[in-house]
């Protein structure tokens, strides 16, 4: 945590874990009342993203950074670069254990601005030599995260003739909703932002306000803007069969995920369904090819096939299966780390 000689805004970075790799995590720009809060962003979307990678079995540790922007006036166009370069600088002083990207406030061309003080930027545009916005990847794993769940409650993974609610129009929700147009489904759309009431007529959708479209009688609910959205005040509102979105942390708190499951609603872990861009950054650490990263990222809907399979064969819920998947992972790569450690010092 550092406040920035240049801007005076607070940046924050958490490393999880780098057992697997190095931490990577999209940089959030956002407002906080307090730095607590962001403080416990940072280390709560941190730790996500360390489950993230070792369900997708990338070889990547979670990290997570955040600029904390004022709540009283958005900052100027300078101000902005200036708290992007403060950021840069706090990315730099771990010495590569973190690999920022971008993410919610952020964008390509603010990796472009980071880069300028340090080398530990991941989607950078492709004329920087990176793969470009992550948002497209994220929403095609985000589409067949749906497709699994539907074909585990539905017995077929088509989306023709399905409702789906769409909350939170942003860069991915806007592509989920336009590849699920393109499938055939029935839109319900929301967001806090009028201004996207267009995307709703373009899709011949149907617009909604974000509360409202909790209670809607849509078959999927894909929240795709900010995390929580799934709590002891919405739950008990729906009436869908499943919940697969873009959102990081949905739940409030993980004992949702039995409220789920006690109303047979399949909810789709978040960190699973939403690593499509995680998995197409990390393509960059090779030699990157747009085909191989789809098609890696299609394999969402593989693991969740095997996530349903042992949640159903243990009597948990999906996100249990999750979590200890991820673990079992996790303990694999410590053991290989070890094992190299204790032959590395006895020559």
């Amino acid at each position: 945590m550092r406040r920035g000689r240049r801007s005076g805004f607070y940046t924050f970075v958490a490393v999880h874990s780098t057992i697997r790799g190095p931490g990577l995590g999209g940089c959030r720009m956002w407002t906080y009342e307090d730095a607590r809060d962001a403080l416990r962003d940072v280390l709560r979307l941190s730790r996500a993203m360390t489950y993230k990678m070792a369900v997708a079995d990338l070889p990547l540790g979670g990290g997570k950074g955040v600029i904390m922007l004022s709540p009283h006036a958005p900052p100027s166009p300078e101000r902005r670069q200036q708290a992007l370069l403060d950021f840069a600088d706090t990315v730099a002083a771990l010495d590569g254990r973190y690999i920022t990207a971008e993410d919610v406030g952020t964008s390509s061309r603010d990796m472009s601005v980071i880069a300028e003080r340090t080398r530990y930027v991941a989607g950078l545009s492709r004329e920087r030599g990176g793969s470009g916005d992550p948002s497209p990847f994220t929403a095609l794993g985000v589409e067949y995260a749906i497709r699994a769940c539907c074909e585990r409650v539905f017995g077929s993974d088509s989306l023709e003739g399905r409702t789906i609610a769409v909350i939170g129009l942003g860069h991915v929700g806007s592509r989920l909703a336009k590849r699920c147009a393109r499938a055939g489904a029935k839109l319900l759309l929301a967001d806090v932002d009028e201004r996207k009431r267009r995307l709703a007529d373009e899709l011949d959708g149907r617009w909604v306000t974000p509360e409202r479209a909790f209670e809607e009688e849509a078959e999927i609910l894909a929240p795709c803007a900010l995390g929580g959205v799934l709590n002891d005040e919405t739950v008990p509102k729906l009436h869908c069969r499943i919940i697969a979105g873009a959102a990081n942390n949905q739940l409030a708190d993980e004992r949702i995920a039995d409220l789920l499951a006690a109303r047979t609603i399949l909810w789709a872990p978040d960190f699973v369904a939403n690593a499509g861009g995680v998995i197409n950054i990390s393509e960059e650490f090779g030699t990157y090819d747009a085909a191989t990263a789809r098609g890696r990222v299609r394999g969402i809907a593989d693991t969740l096939r095997r996530i349903f399979d042992d949640a159903e064969a243990s009597g948990a819920t999906p996100l249990t299966a999750a979590m200890e998947l991820a673990r079992r992972r996790l303990v694999r790569a410590s053991d290989t780390d070890t094992l190299r450690s204790a032959e590395a010092a006895t020559g």
